[in-house]
């Protein structure tokens, strides 16, 4: 892997120059990225594959250690309803490095990590987002997102402006994250200027591995959610676990409101071709989950119950 990020590098470089001085177009000419993906949730969803994953609230260095070890594809991080330590993630993010995998597989590591954190979408809390990621995480999830204007928010709080060498970041809402990835580029085992392509918001940038989630779970969110769904640069729409979404509509969490919102979320991701996030209460239901169209599931083991 090494090698080919010091091609990119050079590679990376040489358009630059052309561009200046032919003016032609950039696309041609970067070269592929290789491995296309190292995030490996966006790996699968990018070949039609459903993804699963597991929560942990536990930034234990013994529980990443374990969970490192566990064949999912995504660890989730509940940092709003546990405490919130930036120090302890970090530690975290270095801790599920297996040195061991690394040197059987390359970098791209056996799960991809999202957080969430506490503010609410409405806060427009950007810092947090760019705290996250330049900790190293692949994704981030957005609580409470209830309309266009707080989806194209979060879309911009995780792109770094567009970069003239990369045409594909010069699409959709335009980033505002600051510049300095040092950590994530160390927790990514990547160069540089491979990081500054590769952090981008998948699928709105093919060439992405960051992961770009709304939580809709509330009556508001559910309403405007069709518009949500088409703000360029949103990865995944979540209806969470329920509990918000039912308190939102003031009734209980198995009553027919609340899996009505939850088939509302589900037709717009399947309209606009956003991936939709469930999480299944046993395998009968992850069954009719998937045969409905839900493309991510949060199990109690990260793992096809």
């Amino acid at each position: 892997m090494r090698s080919s990020s010091s091609a990119l590098t050079g590679g990376a470089c040489a358009v630059v120059a052309i561009a200046v001085l032919g003016g032609g177009t950039l696309s041609a000419q970067l070269p592929p990225l290789s491995p296309a993906h190292l995030n490996p949730a966006v790996e699968k969803l990018a070949s039609g594959r459903p993804i699963y994953g597991l929560l942990t609230q536990d930034l234990s260095r013994e529980n990443a250690r374990t969970v490192g070890r566990r064949d999912t594809d995504f660890i989730f991080i509940d940092m709003e309803h546990s405490p919130f330590n930036l120090e302890a993630l970090a530690n975290f993010v270095a801790a599920m490095q297996d040195k061991a995998y690394t040197v059987r597989n390359g970098v791209r590591p056996r799960s991809a990590l999202f957080v969430r954190m506490p503010p609410y979408a409405a806060e427009n809390a950007t810092w947090v987002v760019k705290q996250a990621l330049d900790i190293g995480v692949m994704g981030f999830v957005f609580n409470t997102v209830e309309t266009k204007e707080q989806a194209e928010a979060a879309v911009k709080s995780m792109r770094y402006p567009p970069w003239k060498a990369f045409p594909n970041t010069h699409k959709g809402p335009v980033g505002i994250r600051g510049w300095s990835p040092g950590g994530a580029v160390w927790a990514w085992g990547v160069e540089t200027e491979e990081y500054r392509r590769r952090a981008d918001v998948w699928p709105l940038n093919p060439e992405g591995d960051l992961m770009a989630i709304m939580i809709i779970e509330t009556a508001e969110g559910v309403k405007n959610v069709d518009a949500i769904a088409q703000v360029p640069g949103v990865t995944a729409l979540s209806a969470a676990a329920g509990g918000d979404l039912s308190s939102s509509f003031g009734v209980p969490a198995n009553a027919p409101e609340v899996e009505a919102a939850r088939q509302s979320i589900l037709r717009a991701c399947l309209k606009h071709n956003v991936v939709c996030w469930i999480s299944p209460t046993n395998k009968a239901d992850l069954d009719r989950r998937m045969k409905e169209g839900w493309r991510m599931f949060r199990t109690s083991n990260g793992l096809p119950e």
